[in-house]
Formats: structure tokens, C-alpha cells, sequence
């Protein structure tokens, strides 16, 4: 192998390395966006609550929210009126 032959593969090897960074900064920066994450935590919020595969909502863990909101509620207006 000559030395133009080593070269050029150098370069040529260089040149994937950055077409590969670049691609790598890109989804990054896509995955780390504003948007990005909110659409994917709205994503597991709704994954929660309605079933994926039914399009059914999931009432088991609908009441447990329902009631731990409930619970929470009581307890302040509990604090709130032993504190008077």
C-alpha cells in the first residue's frame, strides 16, 4: 500500500467518523428538546391510564389516583382545621 493509498483511506475513514458524529449530535439533540421530552412523558403518563394495545381506560390505576388525590385533600383540610 503506498503512502497516497494510506492517505486517502485516512480521509476517507475521517469522513465517516464525522458523518457518524453528526449523526449522533443530531438525535441528541432531537432527543433531548423541549418537545421532545414532553411528548414523551405525556406519552408515559397516557400509558399509565389507558391501556395501549385496547385503547381502554385503565380504572384500577385511574382509582388509585383518585384516591391518593382524595386522601391528600382530607389530610390538609384535616392539618388546616386542627390548626385554628
Amino acid at each position: 500500500m503506498s503512502a497516497a493509498d494510506r492517505q486517502s483511506s485516512l480521509e476517507r475513514e475521517i469522513e465517516e467518523t464525522r458523518e457518524r458524529l453528526a449523526g449522533t449530535i443530531d438525535q441528541l439533540l432531537h432527543r433531548s428538546s423541549p418537545k421532545t421530552i414532553a411528548n414523551r412523558q405525556i406519552a408515559a403518563v397516557k400509558a399509565t391510564y389507558v391501556d395501549s394495545a385496547t385503547g381502554q381506560p385503565r380504572v384500577d390505576n385511574i382509582l388509585k389516583t383518585v384516591g391518593v388525590v382524595a386522601g391528600v385533600v382530607t389530610a390538609f383540610a384535616l392539618l388546616r382545621k386542627l390548626a385554628r
